[in-house]
C-alpha cells in the first residue's frame, strides 16, 4: 500500500516592486541576457539532426513548443517508418514530420482520432495517432527499430499511487455529471513577433493573477494560450499579448517589475541537496531526503523559473556562493481564494479552479492521464491533503520497476514521484500533485493522475479543503 506522510512545508521567498518603467529599463537592467525566436525547439531539432525543414506534433496533432532533451526521449521508428520521439516512460511526445506534410498529416491525424474515439466507444482497443501504443513490450516488436539503441532498458514506476487512499471503495458518481460540461474559453489573441522579455513579462502578469503559465521561461506557448484564455473567461476582459505597455501597467499595479535582484544566502547555498536522483527506486529508497540536486534547480523553482532560463538571466553566476546576487523572477505573492470546485480539463491539459458562486479563480497546466491508464470521468472529492508527502513503492500494486521485488520507503523532497504535495481524491488510486520536471507540465502524459508543478500544486492545496469536487472532463 502506498501511504503519504506530511511534514513542514518550506516557503518560498518573495520579493516584491513597486517601480514603474518601460520595457527598454528592463533590457537594460539586465531584464535578458538573450532573446531567442520562439521556434526555438523547431529550429535546434532541425539543425542537430539534419532533416530539413521540419516539426515536432504531438499526439493531439499541436507543433511541440519546446524541445525535448537527449536524456528525455528515445528516438525510435513506428510501423508506418515515421521518426518519433518516446519517453522513459514509453508514451509518445512527438512525430517528426515534414514541414510540407503537415497539414496533410493534420487532416489525417483528425481523421485518425475520429476512428479511435469509435473503436474505444465500440469496446476495442486504440491509440492515439502515431502513437505505438503506449506500452514497453510494444517496442520490442519486430515492426519498431531503434533510431538511436536506448542505454538503458527500465519503466519508471507511474505517478498513479495505488494505496495512497485507505480502503478499497470507489467513488460514486451521479449520473447527471458522468460528463460535465466544459466552459467555453474566449480565444487568445494570436502573438506577434514579441522578444523574450516581452513573454517574460506577459508569463510574470498571467501568474501573478492565478492564471498560470507553467514554467517561466520568456518563451510563447500552449501553456501561456491556456493561461491567457483562463483569465479571459474569468475576468471578462481580454487580453492583448502584442500591447506591452499594457501589460507592464498592470504588473505595476499588481507586484512591481517581472524580474527583480535576490541575494543567495547560506541557506540557500547549504540545502540539503543530493549529487543526482537515481532511476531505480531501489536507489531512490536509498536517499536520506527526496532533496533538489543543486542550488540553481532550487532557485528555479523557489522563483517559478526554468532552470535553463535562470542560468541565462545570470551567464557565469557560480549560484553555490553565499552573497551572490542575482536577476530572479518576481512572481508576487499565492492566491488565497477559497475554491469549492475544480475541473479537471483532460483536453485542454488544464486544472481550473472555481469559487462558491462558481467564479473562475484559478487556472493551471496540468498533465492528465493517458491512453493506457486514463484519469477518471466524472465527479469525485477531495478526501486528504498531504504537503511534502512521502512514497511507499509496492510491486504488489504497481507493475515491477527495474528488479524491484520489495516494498520501499521513498523520503520527501521536491523530486520525490509527487513532488511537494499530494491532493487524495475520493476514487481510490487518483490524486492531484506536484512533479520533479516542471518544465513537462502539459507537454506530456501522466499515469492517471492530475500532475502540475509544485508551486501550482502547493498553492491550489492552500485553497481547497477535505469535501471539494474535482470534475473530470473529457
Amino acid at each position: 500500500m502506498y501511504r503519504a506522510t506530511s511534514t513542514t512545508m518550506r516557503t518560498g521567498y518573495i520579493v516584491t516592486s513597486a517601480t514603474r518603467t518601460g520595457l527598454s529599463l528592463l533590457a537594460a537592467a539586465g531584464f535578458l541576457a538573450v532573446d531567442l525566436a520562439s521556434a526555438f525547439a523547431q529550429e535546434g531539432y532541425r539543425n542537430r539532426r539534419g532533416n530539413g525543414d521540419v516539426m515536432l506534433v504531438t499526439p493531439e496533432g499541436e507543433i511541440l513548443d519546446y524541445m525535448p532533451g537527449a536524456d528525455e526521449v528515445r528516438t525510435m521508428r513506428d510501423r508506418s517508418g515515421r521518426t518519433v520521439l518516446v519517453d522513459n516512460w514509453g508514451n509518445l511526445v512527438a512525430t517528426v514530420v515534414p514541414s510540407d506534410d503537415y497539414r496533410a498529416y493534420r487532416r489525417q491525424s483528425d481523421v485518425d482520432v475520429y476512428s479511435n474515439r469509435r473503436s474505444r466507444d465500440r469496446g476495442y482497443g486504440y491509440s492515439e495517432p502515431g502513437d505505438v501504443t503506449g506500452s514497453i513490450q510494444d517496442y520490442r516488436d519486430p515492426a519498431y527499430r531503434d533510431v538511436v539503441p536506448p542505454s538503458v532498458e527500465r519503466n519508471d514506476l507511474p505517478n498513479s499511487l495505488p494505496g495512497l487512499i485507505d480502503g478499497g471503495e470507489q467513488a460514486a458518481i451521479d449520473p447527471q455529471y458522468e460528463e460535465p460540461l466544459r466552459q467555453s474559453m474566449p480565444p487568445a489573441i494570436s502573438v506577434k513577433s514579441k522578444s523574450r522579455a516581452e513573454i517574460t513579462a506577459l508569463q510574470v502578469f498571467l501568474d501573478r493573477e492565478g492564471f498560470s503559465p507553467g514554467v517561466i521561461d520568456g518563451k510563447m506557448g500552449s501553456n501561456v494560450t491556456k493561461a491567457i484564455e483562463a483569465w479571459q473567461q474569468s475576468t471578462g476582459e481580454t487580453l492583448d499579448p502584442n500591447n506591452t505597455e499594457d501589460i507592464l501597467e498592470r504588473l505595476r499595479m499588481n507586484g512591481g517589475l517581472p524580474i527583480t535582484s535576490y541575494t543567495i544566502t547560506a541557506a540557500d547555498a547549504a540545502g540539503p541537496y543530493v549529487a543526482s536522483i537515481p532511476d531505480d527506486y531501489a536507489h531512490k529508497a536509498m536517499l536520506p531526503h527526496m532533496s533538489f540536486t543543486a542550488t540553481s534547480e532550487m532557485l528555479g523553482e523557489k522563483f517559478h523559473m526554468d532552470e535553463a532560463y535562470l542560468r541565462e538571466l545570470n551567464p557565469g553566476v557560480d549560484f553555490t556562493i553565499p552573497g551572490t546576487i542575482i536577476k530572479v523572477i518576481n512572481p508576487g505573492e499565492n492566491r488565497k481564494e477559497k475554491v469549492a470546485r475544480i475541473v479537471a480539463d483532460k483536453a485542454r491539459k488544464q486544472v481550473l479552479a472555481y469559487d462558491a458562486a462558481g467564479k473562475l479563480v484559478a487556472a493551471y497546466p496540468a498533465t492528465i492521464g493517458s491512453s493506457d491508464t486514463p484519469s477518471p470521468s466524472g465527479i469525485v472529492n477531495v478526501e486528504r491533503i498531504a504537503l511534502n508527502p512521502g512514497y511507499t513503492y509496492n510491486p504488489k500494486i504497481n507493475f515491477k520497476q527495474g528488479n524491484n521485488d520489495k516494498i520501499l520507503t521513498l523520503q520527501p523532497g521536491p523530486n520525490g514521484p509527487v513532488g511537494t504535495v499530494w491532493i487524495a481524491l475520493s476514487k481510490p488510486t487518483y490524486g492531484i500533485h506536484g512533479t520533479p520536471e516542471p518544465s513537462k507540465i502539459g507537454k506530456t502524459q501522466s499515469h492517471g493522475c492530475v500532475r502540475l508543478t509544485n508551486w501550482d500544486a502547493t498553492e491550489l492545496a492552500k485553497m481547497v479543503s477535505v469535501g471539494v469536487t474535482v470534475e473530470f472532463a473529457d
